[in-house]
């Protein structure tokens, strides 16, 4: 079984990572959300020491390509506080969607706990995860072109400091 977590041993390395929405709900294209994600992740870029290699925010997933001294710590961060921030933003926009959350216990659940991280070795696999990345709304027939969806590293004036490869 693929591992679900950034080990220790390779905290610092290059990843493709996927934050996914549970039951794959499509939340993200409402009430100023995709605002909150592009929020959480610039406040990373410069607090955090994350690099955004490339990006591309769905209606009910993320993909991202990263690096951080502390990929775990990020990825602990980033789940808790945009999960906060919609939640909250889900309970004063559309309440019963946000229902749709709630656990037996009463706690709200907004991630799957799953991430997926895989290692990024090579700059071939690097090059195959960014297109694959920056062509997913084009493969959900959302747009023609991957730089037409504004929410992605594709996009000609995106809002997020994409760093170099080479650093």
């Amino acid at each position: 079984m693929p591992s679900i977590r950034v080990s220790k041993e390779l905290n610092s390395a290059m990843y493709f990572i996927t934050f996914t929405v549970k039951r794959w709900y499509y939340i993200f294209d409402r009430y100023n959300r995709w605002e909150i994600i592009l929020n959480s992740l610039q406040f990373c870029q410069k607090n955090k020491k994350l690099k955004i290699y490339a990006y591309v925010f769905m209606l009910n997933h993320i993909h991202l390509i990263i690096k951080s001294p502390d990929s775990a710590g990020f990825i602990r961060d980033f789940k808790k506080h945009t999960a906060y921030e919609l939640m909250k933003n889900l309970q004063q926009t559309e309440f019963t969607v946000a229902e749709l959350f709630k656990k037996d216990d009463g706690k709200y659940e907004i991630w799957q706990k799953t991430n997926m991280p895989k290692i990024i070795e090579t700059e071939k696999y690097f090059w195959q995860k960014k297109k694959y990345i920056e062509n997913n709304p084009v493969r959900k027939g959302y747009v023609a072109l991957p730089e037409h969806w504004i929410h992605s590293s594709a996009f000609v004036a995106n809002n997020i400091d994409l760093a170099k490869i080479d650093e």
